[in-house]
């Protein structure tokens, strides 16, 4: 059988000195520590499980652990070390920019390098900042610089500092991330962000989180709370169809069901969250999605690599 070409949109980056310096800061990711990675190995990982092309995107807990100043020298490190992966496998590697939001200006600044000089394929933003969530005012610079170069963001989850006060012992990636993401699109939405940022394409991981599940509860929200913009049940269910959302994590038909239910069916693609998605759960995960009667072969084959080419046509 012909290769799926797949493009992976949600496809890690984990730096040996980027892991050093979260480690000497007594940080790390949601799973204790970080899996291996390298070049090599992400090859050998995207060969497997027939991805053409890989958008990589730091790993947790991005660079906002430093200082400012500390944290956009850092930021710009990963963006360089992205940028080597790219000239030396051009066809195999493209590339979301680390942004430093410690400050605004320096988010600002490393959007620009990235998108402007380093031709990156677009931005990798947290759905939440120090307890504040993408569609705040406070970003509105960002988005801004976004917005008039019509940049892709692909919007990775995180915790939220309110997770530490919950009593329950399961790592976040288990679920407080669905909500992290969850409520950046709320925000997004009923901020007003969407609307003033026409132009941006957000890209959502793990088939947006709980988003589409409760996409018909969102919509009559309005309806039960005056104080709410009055946005209509149509305007809703609209705005969501502007999101592309991956797969990653989310292959089974529970998900589908929601999911096909309201997005648009030329904005959803194909991602792995490899490595923390290590091989055996990225193999499962791709059975699982192969497996899935609900999606025709026309369907698979847009989900693996022709939506993907509308965002990332340099890969076509």
């Amino acid at each position: 059988m012909a290769s799926a070409r797949r493009i992976d949109v949600h496809f890690h980056l984990i730096p040996q000195f980027y892991k050093d310096a979260v480690y000497e800061a007594g940080k790390g990711p949601a799973i204790g520590r970080y899996p291996e990675w390298s070049p090599e190995l992400a090859l050998e990982v995207m060969d497997r499980f027939e991805i053409d092309a890989a958008l990589t995107s730091l790993a947790q807990p991005g660079v906002g652990f430093a200082d400012p100043p500390a944290a956009k020298a850092l930021a710009r490190r990963c963006n360089d070390y992205a940028a080597e992966l790219n000239a030396r496998w051009p066809r195999r590697f493209g590339a979301f920019a680390t942004v430093p939001m410690s400050k605004i200006g320096d988010a600002v600044d490393e959007i620009a390098r990235s998108l402007d000089e380093l031709k990156f394929s677009g931005v990798s933003l947290f759905a939440s900042y120090d307890g504040k969530f993408l569609g705040d005012p406070l970003f509105d610079p960002v988005m801004a610089a976004l917005n008039g170069r019509e940049a892709v963001v692909f919007v990775h989850p995180g915790t939220h500092p309110a997770n530490k006060t919950l009593d329950l012992p399961w790592p976040g990636f288990m679920m407080e991330y669905l909500f992290d993401t969850t409520r950046a699109v709320v925000n997004l939405m009923f901020g007003g962000a969407l609307q003033r940022f026409p132009r941006i394409r957000f890209i959502l991981p793990h088939a947006g989180g709980l988003v589409p599940y409760f996409s018909w509860r969102l919509s009559v929200s309005p309806m039960i709370d005056a104080r709410l913009e009055q946005i209509s049940r149509d305007q809703v269910f609209a705005l969501l169809k502007r999101f592309w959302y991956d797969n990653a994590l989310s292959p089974g038909e529970q998900t589908w069901g929601c999911l096909s239910a309201v997005a648009s069916p030329d904005q959803i693609v194909f991602g792995s969250d490899w490595p923390f998605a290590n091989a055996r759960v990225t193999a499962e995960a791709v059975k699982t999605y192969e497996a899935l009667d609900a999606i025709s072969p026309e369907q698979r084959a847009a989900i693996d690599r022709g939506n993907a080419l509308t965002l990332f046509p340099q890969f076509a």
